[in-house]
C-alpha cells in the first residue's frame, strides 16, 4: 500500500519539516552570529517598549491577567510586564502576546507571507520567567536574558522562513499560524524537550490549522488581530506542556492524503523551507517600526507623505486626487475605501494611513481613535485616493537580497499643479538604515518604558540594556522584577 493511502493504518516517519524544524531548535548552542544577537538585544527592548505602550489603552488592559479571578500563582508565576499580575505560564503568553501586539508597532518580516516574529515573545519570556523562578526555589540556576535572545532569533528564524514561500494569507489563513509553530517548538526546548517532544508538539500545532483572516479585512476588521498573536503563542506554550507529560502526535499531519494539513488548508500544495534551511538570517534582516505604529506596508508611505506635509496642508481644499503607489502585497490587504468601524480598521487602511500624516504632519497611535478618526478632512482626502501597483516596488519587495518595501505619494492639486513625487523604498527600520534607525529605537524604547515603569526601576532597565554583557548574564526574573508595577 502507499504510504499516503488514507486506509494504510501504518504510521510513517514524521515529516520532513517537523524533524528539520526540531534538529534547528536542539542546535541552539549552534547559533554564532553576533549581529543576530546584537538585533535581538534592540528587538527585545522594542518589544517590551511596545507592550507597555499598549497598557495606556482601555481595550487592551480589560483582556489582561488571569482567566478568571484569583486564578495567580504569587512569586511562583511568569510576571506581565507593566502590571502586578504572576500568572501561570499559558495565560501569562497570551498576556504578553496581547500587549506586544496591540498597537501594530513591534518587529515585521516581509515575504510571501508576512508577520510579526517578536510575538513569540510572549510564550518565550512567560515560559522562561515561570521556570526560573520553579528553578531558584528548588536551588538551581534560572534562566539568562541571553536564553530568551537565542530562543527569539530561533522563533523568528522558524516563523520568518516558513514565510518566504508560504503564503498562508492566499488561501484566507492568518500568519498568526507561525507564531504558533514557532512558539511551540522554542518553549517546548526550553521546558527541556527532546527531540521527539519537540516533533509531537509541533504536529499538534499543526492539527490546530489556521485562524481565518476575517478579522483584518473589510467588512470585519476588528480588535481580535491584536491579540490573535498572543492567543497563537500561548496556544504553543499549552501544547509544549502537554508534550512534556507524553502527549502524543500525529507524524504526518502535514502530509496525509485528504485529512493532513497541507491537503485541507494549502489545496495540496506541500510547505516549502528554501535553502540553506536555518539559520539567523531573519533576525538579521528584521524589519523594525520605530516613527510609526502603521502596518508595515504603509510604513514608507507615511514616510513620504510626512515629507510632502508642508506643501499639502496649506492647500488641502485645492487637492484634486492623491496617488499612492505600493507593493503588489500592500495593495491587496490595506487598499480599502469606504467607513471605517474602528481602530483596527483604520491602521490597516492605506488611505487613512497616509492622510493623516498629510493633514498634521505627524502619525501616532492615538490618532487610529474615534476622536481623530471624526475629523471630516480625513475621509474627504481618502475620497480623493488612488492605489495602483508599482511592479518595481512589487519585485524589489520580494527580492531576498533587498526586501524592500517601497511606496511612493504625489499630491495634484485643482489648478493642474502637483507636488513632486516622492518614493521611499527602505524604511527607517530596515536592514540598510539600521545605523541610523537605532538611535531612534533606543528613544522610542526609554519613552515607553518612562511612560509605565517608575522612574528608578527604568533608569535601571535602560542601564542594563545598554550593557550588552551585563544583560546577557542577567537572570530572567531580575528584568521583570524591574519591570513589575
Amino acid at each position: 500500500m502507499s504510504p499516503h493511502d488514507p486506509t494504510n493504518a501504518a504510521r510513517p516517519a514524521p515529516d520532513q519539516l517537523f524533524q528539520q524544524i526540531a534538529d534547528y531548535t536542539l542546535g541552539v548552542d549552534r547559533l554564532t552570529s553576533g549581529e543576530a544577537l546584537e538585533t535581538a538585544r534592540l528587538c527585545l527592548a522594542d518589544t517590551l517598549g511596545c507592550g507597555l505602550l499598549a497598557l495606556s489603552y482601555p481595550a487592551c488592559v480589560k483582556l489582561l491577567g488571569p482567566i478568571v479571578p484569583g486564578a495567580v500563582l504569587p512569586g511562583r508565576g511568569a510576571r506581565v510586564p507593566g502590571t502586578g499580575y504572576e500568572l501561570e505560564p499559558v495565560q501569562a503568553a497570551f498576556n504578553i502576546g496581547a500587549m506586544v501586539r496591540w498597537l501594530d508597532f513591534n518587529d515585521t518580516w516581509l515575504a510571501a507571507e508576512w508577520g510579526h516574529p517578536s510575538d513569540n515573545l510572549g510564550g518565550i519570556l512567560a515560559v522562561a520567567d515561570w521556570l526560573s523562578r520553579g528553578a531558584a526555589a528548588g536551588g538551581r540556576a534560572p534562566l539568562t536574558i541571553r536564553d530568551v535572545l537565542l530562543a527569539m532569533i530561533q522563533a523568528h528564524e522558524i516563523q520568518g522562513v516558513l514565510a518566504l514561500e508560504n503564503g498562508f494569507n492566499r488561501v484566507g489563513l492568518d500568519h498568526v499560524l507561525l507564531v504558533r509553530l514557532a512558539s511551540t517548538a522554542v518553549v517546548t526546548r526550553l521546558l527541556g524537550g527532546t527531540r521527539g517532544a519537540i516533533i509531537n508538539a509541533l504536529t499538534n500545532a499543526v492539527l490546530d490549522g489556521g485562524a481565518l483572516r476575517a478579522y483584518r479585512h473589510a467588512p470585519n476588521t476588528g480588535s481580535r488581530k491584536s491579540w490573535a498573536a498572543g492567543d497563537a503563542t500561548s496556544r504553543a506554550v499549552r501544547l509544549a506542556l502537554m508534550a512534556m507529560k507524553g502527549e502524543m502526535g500525529y507524524p504526518s499531519a502535514l502530509s496525509a492524503k485528504v485529512w493532513g494539513f497541507q491537503d485541507v488548508l494549502m489545496h495540496g500544495r506541500p510547505l516549502t523551507v528554501p535553502a540553506p534551511g536555518f539559520g539567523s538570517y531573519v533576525m538579521e534582516q528584521v524589519l523594525f517600526k520605530i516613527s510609526f505604529p502603521a502596518e508595515f506596508h504603509a510604513q514608507t508611505a507615511v514616510e513620504a507623505a510626512l515629507a510632502l506635509h508642508p506643501r499639502v496642508a496649506p492647500r488641502l481644499a485645492d487637492v484634486a486626487r492623491v496617488v499612492i503607489e505600493t507593493q503588489e502585497s500592500g495593495k491587496r490587504i490595506i487598499d480599502k475605501t469606504g467607513p471605517l468601524a474602528n481602530p483596527a480598521d483604520r491602521d490597516h487602511c492605506l488611505q487613512y494611513m497616509v492622510a493623516v500624516p498629510l493633514i498634521k504632519g505627524s502619525l501616532a497611535a492615538e490618532d487610529y481613535e474615534d476622536g481623530v478618526a471624526a475629523d471630516p478632512r480625513i475621509d474627504a482626502l481618502r475620497g480623493k485616493m488612488e492605489v495602483v501597483e508599482n511592479a518595481a516596488f512589487t519585485r524589489d519587495y520580494l527580492d531576498p537580497a533587498k526586501r524592500s518595501i517601497g511606496n511612493a505619494v504625489q499630491v495634484f492639486f485643482r489648478d493642474g499643479s502637483s507636488t513632486e513625487r516622492v518614493a521611499v523604498e527602505y524604511p527607517i527600520g530596515h536592514r540598510r538604515r539600521r545605523q541610523e534607525g537605532a538611535p531612534l529605537l533606543w528613544q522610542k524604547f526609554e519613552r515607553n518604558l518612562r511612560g509605565r515603569i517608575p522612574a528608578r526601576q527604568a533608569d535601571a532597565v535602560l542601564s542594563l540594556f545598554q550593557d550588552p554583557v551585563r544583560l546577557h548574564q542577567t537572570p530572567v526574573p531580575r528584568l521583570l522584577d524591574l519591570l513589575a508595577v
